[in-house]
């Protein structure tokens, strides 16, 4: 009975679609280190992965070969990944945010003006499906760090409460009288 529920479980686990994330690599380093014979050369890769539906990560990995570099990246990101607040194809609001020497700047934009970002950040934010967004990097040029400060910014976003001040603003609109409770809540 317990082998036959354990089995009905695990098909119908592999019958759930897997979640398909899209990888795109951001940079590849040579990274040297001195020791006692000479220089151990190895590669950095930064990585960032998400489903273009508000899921984004990043991850930073090194390997002695690039390959082993990059998919360590990939298992990292898929460990650190985020959920982005998207407002339609754009964020909710303008944000900024600082990560090291990289500051980033993201701001809203209306639908149709597309990703105006370069470099990791058009990265970061294709990956996580913002389709509509302003944004600036200010300071360092560094890849990695600018990936990191928009990954930052696009966590610091809120969950939005929906439903609660919309259905207490739609009962006043029709008509109904207000006490001065019911216009407390509404204002906050």
């Amino acid at each position: 009975m317990r082998d036959e529920l354990n089995t009905e479980v695990k098909q119908a686990f592999e019958e759930l679609p897997e979640e398909e994330l899209e990888e795109k690599v951001i940079q590849i380093d040579r990274v040297t280190r001195v020791v006692k014979g000479g220089r151990r050369l190895r590669f950095r890769a930064t990585v960032v992965v998400g489903n273009k539906n508000g899921r984004v990560g990043l991850g930073v990995e090194k390997g002695s070969e690039v390959t082993g570099a990059i998919t360590k990246a990939v298992a990292q990101a898929k460990k650190k990944m985020i959920k982005v607040q998207l407002k339609d194809t754009t964020i909710p609001h303008e944000v900024y945010a600082k990560r090291a020497g990289a500051k980033i700047f993201l701001k809203p934009a209306s639908e149709g003006t597309g990703v105006i970002a370069g470099g990791a950040v058009r990265a970061v934010l294709e990956a996580a499906g913002v389709k509509d967004i302003l944004s600036k990097m200010l300071g360092s040029s560094s890849k990695i760090n600018n990936a990191h400060a928009t990954i930052e910014a696009l966590g610091s976003f809120k969950k939005m409460k929906t439903g609660d001040k919309k259905e207490k603003v739609e009962k006043v609109t029709k008509g109904e009288k207000t006490t001065k409770k019911q216009t407390k809540e509404i204002k906050s």
